[in-house]
């Protein structure tokens, strides 16, 4: 489907593989991409995989954009905010399988989904903006508040922590960790089991319950115009 993000069908799964240089930075043309292949994902009725390269999935938004000025920040952070409410309103199951760090947007990639695996090892999951100068914007901190665990959304939105892929389960950004060569495979077990599901009681019971987070979402975003720009 594209360079940026592969599109793999099998047996009613679709595996969207983001592939973008050495931190798979979250650019427009990404995030266009995304879009693209989730079309294509609701075309299919399948349910969704979104991993990256061997040992991250994302380290965030293309700084490059992000530093080109003011008005190119936000169009990229409001693609990246309706992109993650997207996810959430998502018709059919959506699989995060993290194959290693997931920094920034990344991390919010997996705060997006309805399963998250991530894999052991020396990675760092987390939310670092306040790390590098970054004050969180209005649509992140509301999406991290309803996803995190209570004890671990301060630590992780105000004082920028991050976590060793155990540590991410218990915060809140991952459900599981397997060792890296049973990745995939975890992923491909957890995607069966959710087709066994009924897709519209999953559509209608997942709008119900992120109703409030749908709406906070869509001030979040107006908000971030209004005030990054």
């Amino acid at each position: 489907m594209s360079e940026l993000i592969s599109y793999h069908l099998e047996d009613g799964i679709a595996t969207l593989t983001l592939s973008n240089g050495k931190v798979n930075a979250i650019s427009p043309d990404v995030i266009a991409a995304f879009n693209a292949a989730l079309d294509q994902a609701v075309t299919d009725r399948a349910i969704v995989i979104i991993t990256g390269q061997p040992g991250i999935l994302s380290g965030g938004y293309d700084l490059k954009v992000m530093t080109a000025g003011p008005k190119e920040a936000v169009a990229l952070v409001t693609a990246g905010s309706t992109l993650a409410r997207r996810l959430l309103s998502h018709p059919f199951p959506v699989i995060v399988a993290c194959p290693g760090h997931a920094v920034a947007k990344g991390a919010f990639l997996l705060l997006s989904a309805d399963y998250r695996i991530g894999v052991d090892g020396p990675f760092s999951i987390g939310l670092n903006e306040v790390q590098i100068g970054m004050t969180m914007h209005h649509a992140g901190i509301e999406l991290a508040r309803d996803r995190l665990r209570r004890s671990a959304f301060h630590r992780s939105v105000i004082n920028g922590e991050m976590f060793d892929p155990q540590s991410a389960v218990d915060a809140g950004f991952l459900d599981k960790v397997v060792a890296a060569e049973e990745l995939q495979g975890a992923a491909l077990a957890a995607a069966r089991q959710l087709k066994k599901i009924n897709m519209l009681a999953h559509k209608n019971t997942k709008l119900k319950v992120r109703k409030a987070l749908l709406e906070t979402l869509d001030n979040a975003i107006i908000q971030d115009q209004e005030h990054l720009g």
